[in-house]
């Protein structure tokens, strides 16, 4: 079978045109907050779940309802409380009674973008549920695997861990977020908008569909071809390896986020026009993949350590 390099170039030109159409509708919806927009779109090819940490009532919910509606994918919301149990997510077995077997029910997770609504809020246990999903794209129920839909992308929000009725997300959660974003005040102009319409469906103006599946499909899988040098891997390990043994964060950047922060900075070279990864783009990307996945030390701040790194790591 013949390949035509002209209608698969075209049908990439196509495709990126969509991807940028859908950056402006974001960038409307956030306004001034460039790096909210850049971030989601480079999870978005690269597969990856995003963290947004904010005060509530900032936007958070409304911002990922959006992005929902303009990528034409199924959404599910779900409200974290103290008393949700792993199965009010997942789903439950239960027995049916005229068939005398027992029946898989799905839970809200079954779903291409799950917003995970003040995740914090819930128990260490129900917060756990969400690993596997977030790994593998597949949640195991009584020895049972069933495989979610796919594209399958967390958002999730939380308020900042002094809050009443919080718990603190463990490591092993953390590291799977591809990014941690905030929000932050809408802008002045972006505000007087917000009362203006404030008895409005603020969905209404947001336009359905403005890229299609297959081109998400495509653009992913694109995410895989972008070339990484030998230049590029050094520099990451260099960075990894600094931020173990670094004095001011107990605990150090992990493999998977090594892995996560080179497949955005992939995703990154494709909104730039770009089939290579340069150290910029993972510099671009250091803070949201990065600052997340560090513990620092009683003294410091990990988006101030990460900062530091990023002016004592050499490039070359």
């Amino acid at each position: 079978m013949e390949l035509n390099p002209d209608k698969n170039h075209k049908s990439n030109s196509d495709a990126k045109a969509s991807l940028k159409r859908l950056g402006t509708e974001l960038q409307r919806l956030v306004d001034d907050k460039g790096e909210v927009t850049t971030v989601t779109l480079c999870a978005l090819l690269a597969g990856g779940h995003i963290l947004l940490e904010d005060v509530p009532g900032v936007g958070k919910t409304t911002f990922i309802k959006a992005l929902g509606k303009l990528l034409g994918l199924s959404i599910a919301r779900v409200q974290f409380t103290s008393d949700l149990l792993p199965s009010d997510i997942i789903g439950v077995e239960v027995y049916d009674q005229s068939s005398h077997q027992f029946v898989f029910h799905q839970g809200p997770i079954f779903t291409q973008i799950l917003l995970a609504d003040e995740l914090n809020r819930a128990s260490p246990r129900t917060q756990s549920a969400l690993l596997e999903a977030m790994s593998e794209g597949r949640v195991t129920i009584d020895h049972q695997t069933h495989v979610l839909p796919q594209p399958f992308i967390v958002f999730a929000a939380q308020n900042p861990v002094e809050s009443i009725g919080t718990y603190e997300l463990p490591e092993s959660q953390l590291d799977r977020f591809a990014a941690k974003l905030h929000m932050g005040y809408p802008s002045e102009r972006r505000e007087l908008e917000i009362f203006q319409a404030a008895r409005r469906d603020p969905l209404i103006d947001v336009p359905s569909s403005v890229i299609e599946g297959e081109s998400i499909h495509q653009l992913s899988s694109m995410v895989d071809t972008i070339h990484i040098s030998d230049q590029v891997a050094r520099y990451v390990k260099r960075f990894i390896d600094r931020s173990r043994t670094a004095a001011k964060l107990r605990l150090g950047i992990s493999t998977r986020g090594g892995v996560l922060w080179l497949r955005m900075a992939r995703a990154l070279a494709i909104l730039r026009d770009r089939d290579f990864v340069t150290p910029d783009d993972l510099q671009t990307l250091a803070m949201p993949c990065l600052a997340h996945r560090v513990l620092a030390q009683a003294d410091a701040t990990s988006t101030e350590v990460i900062r530091s790194l990023l002016t004592q790591v050499d490039i070359i």
